[in-house]
C-alpha cells in the first residue's frame, strides 16, 4: 500500500504523539507500505516552524532527511500534473497544502492519512 502523510499526521508520527491513532500508526510502520512525505508538508512545517508553532531537534532538511533514511519514507515532489488537479479542485478545503495533498493523491493514486475531515469532501482514499 502507498501512504501520502498529512502534515500533523507526519508531525505526530515523529513526535509520537497519542492523537495518531493506533491503524494509522500500524501502517506507516509496516515496512512493506510505500511511505511518503510531500514537499508540500516540509514547505508547511517550515512556515509552522517560522512562525513558532513547530520545534524539531534539528534545523528541518537535516530533520527530514534523517526521518527519510531512518524511517524509510520516499520525498514525493510537486509536479505540474499535481498543480493541473489543483486548479480543477472544488473549493470544499481551502488550505493550499492540504488541496496540493489532494491533488497527489488523486494523481499518484495513492492513500492520504489524515484527521481532516474535510479530505472526505473529494474522491480519495482516506485513512483517519
Amino acid at each position: 500500500m502507498e501512504l501520502l502523510l498529512d502534515t500533523h499526521v507526519l508531525i505526530w508520527f515523529f513526535s509520537g504523539d497519542e492523537k495518531l491513532s493506533d491503524n494509522a500508526k500500524n501502517l506507516i510502520e509496516d515496512v512493506d507500505n510505500i511511505k511518503y512525505i510531500g514537499v508540500a508538508s516540509i514547505w508547511e512545517m517550515a512556515i509552522k516552524q517560522s512562525k513558532g508553532k513547530l520545534t524539531l531537534s534539528l534545523p528541518l532538511d537535516n530533520y527530514i532527511q534523517e526521518k527519510i533514511k531512518l524511517e524509510d519514507f520516499q520525498l514525493l515532489n510537486i509536479k505540474l500534473s499535481h498543480l493541473k488537479v489543483v486548479s480543477q479542485l472544488p473549493f470544499h478545503h481551502s488550505d493550499p497544502f492540504d488541496r496540493l495533498l489532494i491533488a497527489q493523491a488523486i494523481v499518484e493514486n495513492i492513500s492520504i492519512i489524515s484527521q481532516d475531515s474535510m479530505f472526505n469532501s473529494y474522491n480519495i482514499p482516506l485513512i483517519d
